[in-house]
């Protein structure tokens, strides 16, 4: 994987950094595992818009991706490596042994040809899925679920993975690409290896119109409007005092969001960094 850099010959072209798509086999995806994807524009049955800075963008297929792997015990072959414009990360195709189709988020270093297993006899080799109590200790993972049968939930964008570090009774420790440290059950499925496309995070879009194919519209800065549209606004030339916070007031850096009395703290052994 590596990225391309063009030279300046147009002002988009100047800072344009994308990705070469080398590892890409197959142009057009797999007719039964996907379906059209309806875009809103930002707006809601009324037909008024409820959400910014939300419309076009070029259209999108729903590629069906198996994020639960319970096929235990039937090899796969990898068929395709494909591009999906829904997620950072590309997609294999999987030909099961009994003729099933499924597709999957391709890890670093997965070919062509290879042969995937999952469910608790499989090897632990890159692209199979297995329970963390099947998985050695200081493997990189990704695909990992929260709870068992669910699907995953953690560790699926473009570059990631996560370790898994030790054992404690029925849970496994596993670190986070955050830096966050939790306990997750021992009977949780996840997936060895690292998420492909690891490149992704050089890239550069070169230009607005690009962003705009994304179905991104231009945002406005809420310091350049005035004081009854958001907090930040008005004021005297470039005025940009005061805490950053949101069109309704909210603090948007530094506030801790999350429920002081969730759940699942007390899983979390290390906080993750700031």
């Amino acid at each position: 994987m590596a990225v391309r850099k063009f030279k300046p010959t147009t002002p988009g072209q100047r800072h344009k950094i994308i990705g070469t798509f080398d590892e890409i086999t197959a142009r057009v995806p797999e007719k039964s595992l996907v379906y059209g994807k309806k875009s809103s524009g930002g707006r809601n049955n009324e037909g008024k818009m409820t959400m910014r800075y939300v419309g076009g963008g070029h259209r999108k297929m729903i590629r069906l991706v198996d994020f639960k792997r319970n096929k235990d015990g039937v090899p796969a072959v990898v068929k395709t490596i494909e591009y999906d414009p829904n997620r950072s990360a590309r997609i294999a195709l999987l030909f099961y042994a009994d003729g099933e189709k499924r597709y999957i988020i391709a890890p670093n270093g997965l070919q062509v040809g290879s042969t995937l297993m999952s469910g608790a006899e499989a090897a632990p080799e890159i692209g199979n899925a297995l329970p963390l109590q099947n998985i050695p200790v200081g493997t990189v993972i990704h695909n990992i679920e929260l709870r068992p049968g669910q699907g995953a939930a953690l560790v699926r964008s473009a570059g990631n993975f996560a370790q898994l570090t030790s054992r404690e009774g029925k849970y496994c420790v596993i670190k986070l690409p955050s830096g966050e440290v939790r306990q997750i059950l021992s009977t949780c499925k996840a997936t060895i290896g690292s998420v492909g496309n690891s490149d992704h995070g050089l890239e550069k879009s070169g230009k607005a119109g690009r962003t705009r194919w994304f179905g991104r519209r231009p945002r406005t800065r809420g310091v350049v409007m005035n004081p009854v549209d958001h907090p930040m606004g008005g004021g005297e030339g470039r005025a940009s005092g005061g805490h950053p916070r949101s069109r309704k007031g909210l603090y948007a850096k530094g506030l801790k969001t999350r429920a002081p009395k969730k759940h699942s703290s007390k899983y979390i052994i290390e906080r993750r960094k700031k």
